[in-house]
């Protein structure tokens, strides 16, 4: 059973930078997709990237190209989302993802593990 454990978030203005985390225990880490999401008021959870363990191939949702940036660790056993310029419409709960796979990543269904979920707030 892979936990996962998020950290970082909070409110802030627009345009400044913030770095989410998310640690795993309980599973091979270095086996484990990686994906974060997002769920805004009253919307759907979005994709917003993700990273495949096989080849370390990264993917982003439209909306956060050239903005986010996602990376692993693997001998920390974490995933970071490196969010630039941030933006009102940035504005949601971030959660972070383990997937045993590595195909059709932008998918949260491919998704078993998720993180406790971690608010992020841009006002203008």
């Amino acid at each position: 059973q892979v936990q996962l454990i998020q950290s970082g978030g909070g409110r802030m203005q627009t345009g400044v930078s913030l770095r989410l985390s998310c640690a795993a225990s309980g599973g091979t880490f270095s086996t484990l997709s990686l994906g974060w999401f997002r769920q805004g008021p009253g919307q759907e959870r979005e994709f917003v990237a993700a990273i495949a363990w096989s080849d370390g191939t990264i993917y982003y949702g439209d909306s956060v190209k050239g903005r986010f940036t996602i990376s692993r660790d693997n001998a920390k056993n974490t995933v970071y989302l490196q969010m630039n310029r941030l933006k009102p419409e940035d504005t949601a709960v971030y959660y972070c993802a383990a997937a045993v796979g590595f195909k059709d990543l932008t998918s949260r269904g491919q998704y078993r593990y998720w993180g406790q979920g971690t608010q992020v707030t841009v006002s203008s």
